[in-house]
């Protein structure tokens, strides 16, 4: 592939696998010396290592553990801080189903047919999780998993997003184009099949055939087995414990997904950014979809939860049903330690640079901004942002740290017990430490051209340049074909264009990533600060170059006056070169870490068996807690809120609009018990993508949305602590009371209590 690719291809993609967009708010370094001296290495210093790995001072597995906040050495040893049953986790998955646990714990018989009621009643969406709440196709789900959908949706004149949205009858629920949901009907463990198939191939590259060939098998036996007229069925491989096992997931996919109801954003999102991850919470975060089959009727399904109108109390069991996102709970020490002192600061550092960004154009534009969707960009980052400053603080907790290396220590007990694990798998953490230390001796370079290809978040000068770059290298070099040459120069036009306002300030921070992690000398930092610093620099770039604009771009292209005296093409010829060369380096190194991630995971799952669940895949899981307030700050955060604290929270920040209600919400709707609880907490073990996900008790009656978790359980990235992590509900009679008393949606109340699809407001009405 070509230069332009660099940004997206084996080293970006491939480290997601153990990098993830959780996120929070925290100031930054006020001077570059406050960052690890790992990200300050200047990139040419490591040039020999794209030959030979491994120079580093840093040592991995070390058993007295810095603490970051103190400066002090924590005495947490091996010998006084044990792991945890359930350090990592309880993301049950349903082909290993944890019934004897389930029916033991809590007393109810946990049986093939309740995990079946239960997976198929849950759906995923995109980025999300929902569930059928009547036998009508009615979906229940978060209000931010759908809030981009609601302005997508909005008419001139609608303002949905801000308004929020009813449809009153059947017939003005509206569809989103694009959207689905997937119901998954069935899993199959097909490890042994695809470890067979495996077995004989030989190189990254016969093994990637191999398997590849073997999923295409697996995808055409179980499409037969599954398939028929008029619905749309899919087969996706599930690689479980970082490919220690494979299952087939079998869905069925609804495309015709239609918006029904949506509070106003102002309710949905309330307490904004600075309540995000935290608990107590007052927020009304949910909306409700209907799926309509082939035949653009409500779709009938048989699996469906009833609504637990009377909710649970403290103490009360609930189960979470959804799709969470990859963790990292299987990773080893070495790992972790190339997280904490060179990943997760790199993202940090782009978060908060490019939420400000969007910030200080939003500030300077705002209906400009508003018209460019700038407010729902800047929710996602400031969610991101604000969790992974989480994660990195847990990354520096001397008792995670440690409790994760007990953990290590257990798992190389048991290998070197067993003579055969010892002798295939002795080797894995020494080999898995030696990449560790060759990435942190590219972590400089990884940071400067950190999401260098972000469509969305990117300069488009930049991308731009890259693209020409690309294009005018190819073309003077000659041997590419007309077609191929064709490509490339139609990937320079496909760029939009950012507002001016945004590109220079998107502009701004990528040059400043130049500037603060590559070595002073290095040429692409030179360029960066041509004009002194990268926001001037920005400015001036903009002012002289072609590739500033769309319409600029094209006609230089069309009159063959593009070369390396325009400034952007000249900062894309130094990138060029260095980006290739640490994706060459950096690719193979994650290349052979996935390789190693599923040795491990092999030899957990010989050790541990089922009793340990996988990381998350955002793919179907199960996972059970009950509900329960904690000790914080000196106090106690109660079990569940009320409405009484939606008022408060209103009234004592008058003048914020963080916590500002919609005209609708402004009084107390009458009849509106503020006594009713409003979110609850509980010890369920959710992680980024169980948002909108199902909460229900033993009986399968739903009694809560998850949305959100609280600033302690930020650190489940890595381990599942639940003396004080939290995840946070939506509870169902808050939804119940919400829709009743301020909406008047009867339409969704009655179909909720009565099983019954009412095509109007009115036959509702005269329902009651």
């Amino acid at each position: 592939s070509h230069g332009l690719m660099i940004g997206w291809t084996a080293w970006e993609i491939g480290v997601s696998k153990y990098v993830h967009a959780v996120h929070s708010r925290s100031e930054p370094p006020t001077n570059e010396n406050q960052w690890s001296p790992i990200m300050r290495r200047p990139f040419a210093s490591h040039r020999s290592l794209f030959v030979a790995l491994g120079i580093t001072s840093i040592g991995f597995g070390s058993l007295l553990l810095p603490s970051h906040a103190s400066g002090q050495t924590s005495t947490a040893t091996l010998d006084t801080i044990r792991a945890g049953r359930f350090d990592a986790g309880k993301m049950w998955t349903f082909e290993y189903a944890p019934s004897e646990y389930f029916t033991e714990t809590y007393g109810f018989d946990a049986d093939g047919a309740w995990f079946e009621r239960a997976r198929m009643a849950a759906v995923r969406i995109p980025g999300c999780s929902a569930s059928f709440v009547s036998p009508n196709g009615l979906l229940a789900t978060n209000h931010h998993c759908v809030r981009g959908r609601v302005a997508q949706i909005s008419r001139e004149g609608e303002g949905l997003l801000d308004n929020g949205f009813y449809a009153a009858s059947a017939d003005l629920e509206r569809r989103i184009p694009g959207y689905y949901a997937d119901q998954l009907l069935a899993t199959e463990d097909v490890s042994e099949e695809v470890f067979k198939a495996l077995e004989g191939a030989e190189g990254e590259g016969g093994r990637t055939r191999a398997r590849e060939a073997v999923f295409e098998n697996i995808r055409s036996r179980l499409l037969d087995e599954y398939g028929s007229a008029g619905e749309e069925i899919w087969v996706q491989m599930i690689a479980l414990y970082n490919g220690g096992r494979y299952s087939a997931y079998v869905f069925r996919r609804f495309t015709d997904i239609r918006l029904v109801f949506a509070v106003e954003l102002e309710t949905g999102f309330f307490g904004g950014d600075p309540d995000n991850f935290t608990y107590p919470r007052y927020a009304l975060d949910f909306a409700f979809l209907r799926a309509y089959g082939s035949d653009g009727e409500p779709y009938l399904t048989e699996h469906y939860f009833d609504w637990g109108a009377e909710g649970v109390e403290e103490g009360d069991v609930v189960f979470v049903i959804g799709n969470p996102g990859s963790t990292t709970r299987g990773t080893t020490m070495a790992q972790l330690e190339f997280l904490r002192d060179a990943f997760v600061p790199a993202q940090r550092q782009w978060y908060e640079s490019r939420h400000g960004a969007l910030g200080e154009y939003r500030k300077a534009r705002p209906e400009e901004a508003e018209a460019w969707g700038v407010r729902n960009r800047m929710f996602s980052l400031s969610n991101s942002l604000k969790a992974t400053v989480g994660r990195l603080e847990a990354l520096h907790k001397p008792v995670i740290m440690a409790r994760r290396a007990a953990a290590e220590h257990a798992l190389r007990e048991a290998i070197a017990e067993r003579p055969e694990l010892a002798a295939r798998y002795g080797g894995l953490f020494d080999r898995m430490a030696e990449i560790q230390e060759a990435k942190v001796a590219l972590a400089a370079p990884f940071a400067a051209f950190y999401r260098l290809g972000s469509p969305t978040y990117s300069s488009a000068t930049v991308l731009r340049a890259l693209a020409a770059a690309d294009y005018l290298i190819a073309r003077d070099r000659g041997g590419l074909s007309a077609d191929s040459l064709g490509v490339l120069y139609e990937q320079v036009r496909e760029v939009r264009d950012n507002p001016p306002e945004l590109e220079r300030r998107m502009l701004a921070a990528r040059l400043a990533d130049f500037t603060r992690y590559l070595d002073a000398d290095d040429e692409i930092a030179r360029l960066a600060r041509h004009d002194g610093t990268p926001e001037a620099t920005a400015a001036s770039l903009l002012a002289h170059s072609k590739l500033s604009s769309a319409q600029d771009a094209a006609a230089a292209l069309e009159a063959d006056g593009l070369d390396e005296s325009d400034p952007a093409v000249r900062l894309a010829m130094a990138i060029l070169p260095e980006a290739r060369a640490f994706g060459a380096a950096y690719g193979p190194l994650i290349g052979e870490e996935q390789a190693l991630a599923g040795d491990f995971g092999r030899v957990r799952f010989e050790v541990y068996g089922r009793s340990v669940p996988p990381d998350g895949t955002s793919s179907p899981r199960i996972t059970d807690g009950v509900v329960s307030g904690y000790e914080y700050n000196g106090t106690l955060a109660p079990p569940y809120t009320t409405f009484y604290g939606l008022y408060d929270r209103h009234y004592s920040h008058r003048d914020n609009i963080e916590w500002a209600l919609p005209e609708r919400w402004r009084t107390p709707p009458p009849g509106l018990d503020l006594g009713t609880p409003l979110n609850f907490a509980s010890t369920a073990d959710t992680y980024g993508g169980n948002s909108g996900s199902p909460a229900v008790t033993p009986e399968l009656e739903l009694v809560g949305l998850n949305f959100d978790r609280n600033v302690n359980g930020l650190s489940r990235d890595y381990i599942y602590l639940p003396e004080q992590g939290r995840n946070v509900m939506v509870d169902v009679r808050a939804i119940q009371a919400a829709l009743d008393y301020a909406y008047d949606a009867d339409r969704i109340v009655q179909e909720l209590l009565t099983g019954q699809l009412f095509r109007t407001e009115q036959e509702a009405d005269a329902s009651r």
